[in-house]
């Protein structure tokens, strides 16, 4: 062990009162569950199934979604599938989707006492983990136990890489856990092996191969019949200062395009209200979807914030600025509205989905915009430009077709070390 990796487990096994009083705050803010926050403590609310259990375990939102398709493989192959999680708004999305055989926990916090009682409850056979989240007791734990174990779809982040870099040693045996890493990309390969990783393989990106978004039928219909024929754009996932962003490309096209429709979706519905608020300060007439209010003729601005309706919106409002690129930074997922055949455009910072965004912008897939002003200017000269927006869209969804195989290929590398058929 070395002296970082033993401090780490001394600092976190003192910090229980700390972390108690964390978790509290985080209750009070929505951002836990009252009736399953001892999950995070490593107790468990559900009883473990009979028989073989693979653990598969993802960040948040969007690592948790792209496993999806290999816990409903898994599941159809006889095993039993605990997915493990941090967030509500995940734990929200997968209670609605994920295949019978398969349930969900909170991820235990990172404290050897908590992850020892997680791990004695469940027992995996196995364990899949998606991206870049390394818990280091927790992986420690793993491999202790001699439990097999994957990284699949992994990725290491510009900050991500250099924070580990510091600790070469630290990161050489926290990754060890992995008896097999499966990497989106040659970079990301190159990143893991740098660390010290063993046994590296590239086998595609399998958020690229998740299946498209869901849409409730009668809310789509509802939603398109509600815009009409009014001209749209949808700025998807964003985060504060892009709601700004949003008002001041609204402003300066409205003139241009009568009845203009902004429609925004928050990344953090709760931030519903303040968004209301931006648009009012600037002279904006908005409704919000989360309060009941109607998308009538007046309204230059539809505030969505609901959870798990990114799928109609994408369909029903096709011409989509996807958010935390413009600020904040990093990015959000491309691959789901590319899926559906979405105009795209992106801001200046995508750096969280590298790959995917060169990919995009090579094939002709995606615009790129580097502030404010060319956000307005690429959404004008869009909104007026259909044949362009068809190709944008049909260039993403044949993109997207060229990774269908990326499931199969990951599936292919784990069944051996997770004994499946």
């Amino acid at each position: 062990m070395t002296m970082l990796r033993g401090l780490y487990a001394a600092l976190t096994g003192l910090a229980a009162p700390a972390l108690d009083l964390w978790l509290s705050r985080r209750l009070a803010r929505g951002k836990e569950i009252a009736s399953r926050v001892q999950e995070r403590k490593g107790r468990a609310t559900h009883a473990r199934p009979a028989g073989k259990l693979i653990w598969c375990h993802g960040a948040s939102v969007g690592e948790c979604l792209s496993l999806l398709p290999l816990v409903s493989a898994l599941t159809a192959r006889g095993a039993a599938v605990l997915v493990t999680s941090g967030t509500v708004t995940s734990a929200t999305l997968l209670a609605e989707r994920l295949p019978r055989g398969a349930i969900h926990q909170f991820v235990p916090l990172d404290r050897r006492a908590w992850v020892n009682r997680f791990l004695d409850h469940w027992q995996p056979d196995g364990v899949i983990w998606a991206e870049s989240e390394l818990w280091p007791n927790l992986l420690a734990a793993i491999a202790a136990r001699g439990i097999p174990a994957a990284l699949v779809n992994g990725r290491l982040s510009d900050s991500a890489f250099a924070g580990w870099r510091r600790w070469p040693g630290f990161a050489r045996e926290t990754l060890a856990a992995f008896s097999l890493i499966l990497a989106q990309s040659e970079a990301d390969s190159a990143r893991f092996g740098a660390l010290g990783a063993r046994h590296v393989r590239i086998s595609g990106n399998i958020k690229l191969a998740a299946p498209p978004l869901p849409a409730d039928e009668q809310a789509l219909r509802a939603l398109r019949d509600a815009i009409g024929g009014r001209p749209c754009w949808l700025a998807a996932s964003i985060h504060p200062g892009e709601d700004y962003a949003a008002s001041a490309v609204h402003h300066d096209l409205a003139p241009h395009h009568p009845g203009l429709l902004t429609v925004i979706v928050p990344r953090h519905p709760e931030r519903g209200a303040e968004m209301a608020a931006v648009m009012a300060k600037a002279g904006l007439k908005a409704a919000r979807r989360a309060a009941g209010e109607a998308l009538t003729p007046a309204i230059q601005v539809y505030i969505a914030d609901t959870m798990g309706e990114l799928g109609v919106f994408y369909r029903a409002v096709p011409l989509v600025f996807l958010g935390k690129s413009l600020a904040v930074g990093g990015g959000q997922n491309p691959a789901e509205p590319a899926a559906l055949g979405c105009t795209l455009l992106l801001g200046p910072d995508m750096s969280n989905f590298r790959d995917i965004t060169a990919e995009l912008l090579a094939s002709d897939a995606a615009v790129q915009v580097m502030d404010g002003a060319g956000l307005a200017e690429a959404t004008d000269a869009l909104l007026q430009d259909e044949p362009r927006r068809d190709i944008l869209a049909a260039n993403a969804r044949a993109m997207m077709a060229r990774h269908q195989d990326a499931v199969a290929e990951t599936l292919r590398h784990i069944a051996p070390l997770l004994q499946i058929g």
